[in-house]
């Protein structure tokens, strides 16, 4: 049993590193086409989406994080921070994550900046750690039923979306996002 265990958490961590090397390994170019096709496609799904990117100061994208784990898990991705249209400079996305957990999945995220606080602290910060520095709140699909221009007063609203393979459990996890230069 204890030999399963080691295997199987083996075959984890390579995978992890594998994912995290595949994450580090894209290109300017393909990060900030993959990153505008999938905000496109979450503005097909989700207007409410489109209307705070109407609005945003700057909308971080990361179009495919990749996330495994089994007891022990991790993630990670590329994305773009664009503004106007255009890719202004270029995130990863880490986390690592301990719990009751099991599967793989794939998913887009993006964070849309609404106040020049919030766009000013991804400029200055060396990595931004999620949960510290500006107030943000994760859209589902109730909070998206009552958002409107005029009630969107946070700093950061975060979509998840495009979401491929299963991942169950819970586990405690931190995401560190941090500007590279691809």
């Amino acid at each position: 049993m204890k030999t399963k265990i080691v295997y199987l958490l083996t075959v984890i961590i390579v995978g992890l590193t594998f994912i995290a090397g595949q994450a580090f390994a894209a290109d300017r170019a393909a990060i900030e086409r993959d990153s505008k096709a999938a905000l496109a496609k979450l503005y097909e799904t989700t207007p409410k989406a489109k209307m705070l990117g109407e609005k945003a100061k700057a909308i971080l994208v990361f179009p495919s994080i990749l996330k495994a784990g089994l007891i022990i898990g991790g993630q990670g991705g590329n994305g773009a921070l664009i503004v106007d249209g255009k890719a202004v400079a270029y995130y990863n996305i880490a986390a690592v994550s301990y719990g009751l957990q099991a599967g793989a999945q794939e998913f887009g995220y993006a964070m849309f900046l609404m106040t020049d606080s919030a766009r000013s602290y991804m400029d200055k910060s060396d990595g931004w750690e999620v949960g510290v520095g500006p107030t943000i709140v994760v859209v589902d699909e109730g909070a998206a039923k009552s958002l409107t221009t005029t009630t969107a007063k946070d700093d950061v609203y975060a979509f998840i979306f495009s979401q491929k393979g299963l991942m169950g459990g819970l586990g405690i996890q931190g995401s560190k996002i941090t500007k590279i230069k691809p």
